[in-house]
């Protein structure tokens, strides 16, 4: 059935673009609220603090919904799963779009948010199914290409969406993107594919290894500090840079371009110089804006500034993926699944500390508290690399 779907001369099943785009959109709508925090909290009459914890609290549904997802849907059509999973990330976002309070928007996004933990790891493991063995690893990356684009194009849109036709325009876009997309996969996957399901000792013996657990805790911990400042860029660089709409979008999109190029860059050399190292070059990267944030007085200042950060931001993320596969290959699944959890549970960890600090310390503390949590990730990560080590010492 796999190989009877992909395309002629070796080619990729044409259905794979169906879930590039599914992860454009999931990418796209998550990005939604940090781009449209400034208008959000306008409309609403509610403070940027109050109104960044839109993003907490849809981060942590992602992140305890996912290890869930994984677990209880191995069972299911993936044709169906992903269509109703897009379905339901549409319908409620454009509800999203008509909510007249924060408490009320925010609970419509946390229903929302538990599609982003279903159909990431649910589309990768479909289009490993889909392809024939030897185009499977291809498959894979070609699907998560959607994130990349999402990095370049999914925050400038929402960020310029909101800023010219308002907030609710941004997410019924998204909305409207994302029902699209469940008609594209309905149409275009066949049906009857169904991954195993992962066993139960082994999601076990995933929360038993000290290494994988402790590299685990290393995602949170930078997810954290990078959300403490990245989830309130949008109204920093509106109140405290001074930048227009249009200047909004090309800041998220020069990051995005750049965050693609660091990616890049690494999957080329990550074999040569290993993935702990190349970690804490990504979030060394990212120190060096922080440290370097009080210079970004202006819109040309703080692009050069984000320069560092980008280069990292996406190609940290990608290191520990790297990381869990080569600590425990046979668990990988649950690993990575665990994984993305840590990456949203981060997020949301971070918003809420941002809030914080702009609420009780002020904006120009936020670079140096998640500098602080920068620094503080940089050493876990040494030591969950020793970890790692002796238990492959053990082990040999």
């Amino acid at each position: 059935m796999a190989e009877a779907s992909a395309g002629k001369g070796g080619a990729l099943p044409h259905a794979l673009w169906a879930l590039l785009f599914g992860n454009f959109v999931v990418g796209y709508g998550v990005s939604a609220v940090p781009g449209t925090l400034p208008e959000i909290s306008a409309s609403l009459g509610v403070s940027i603090s109050r109104a960044g914890q839109l993003i907490s609290v849809s981060s942590l549904v992602v992140a305890l919904s996912a290890p869930l997802a994984a677990a209880l849907l191995p069972g299911w059509d993936r044709r169906r799963l992903l269509a109703l999973t897009m379905g339901w990330y549409g319908a409620l976002h454009v509800l999203c779009a008509f909510m007249p309070s924060l408490g009320l928007l925010m609970a419509v996004r946390m229903l929302a948010m538990v599609s982003p933990a279903i159909f990431t790891p649910q589309a990768a493991a479909c289009a490993g199914l889909l392809a024939p063995p030897a185009l499977r690893g291809r498959a894979i990356t070609f699907v998560f290409l959607g994130f990349s684009a999402s990095a370049v194009l999914g925050m400038p849109i929402s960020a310029f969406v909101s800023g010219t036709l308002g907030w609710r325009q941004a997410f019924a876009l998204v909305g409207l993107c994302s029902l699209a997309n469940a008609l594209w996969i309905w149409r275009s996957l066949p049906a009857d594919v169904r991954p195993p399901a992962m066993a139960r000792d082994a999601w076990g013996r995933v929360f038993r290894s000290p290494a994988v657990m402790s590299c685990l805790g290393v995602t949170l911990m930078f997810g954290s500090a990078q959300f403490t400042l990245y989830a309130y860029f949008a109204p920093y660089f509106k109140q405290q840079v001074g930048v227009s709409a249009a200047q909004l979008s090309l800041l998220f999109m020069w990051l995005g371009v750049f965050g693609l190029a660091g990616n890049t860059l690494l999957s080329r050399r990550i074999d040569r110089i290993g993935a702990p190292r190349a970690l804490l070059i990504a979030l060394g990267l990212a120190c060096v804006t922080l440290a370097a944030w009080p210079l970004g007085t202006g819109f040309a200042a703080m692009a050069l500034v984000l320069v560092p950060w980008a280069l990292g931001y996406f190609a940290a993320n990608s290191s520990q993926q790297v990381r869990l596969a080569g600590i425990a290959p046979s668990l990988v699944s649950g690993s990575i699944a665990l994984n993305t959890a840590a990456i949203y549970a981060g997020q949301g960890i971070g918003a809420a500390i941002g809030g914080v600090v702009i609420a009780h310390a002020g904006w120009g503390w936020l670079n140096w508290v998640a500098l602080a949590g920068m620094l503080l990730s940089m050493a876990a990560s040494a030591g969950a690399a020793r970890l790692a080590a002796r238990q492959r010492d053990l082990r040999g």
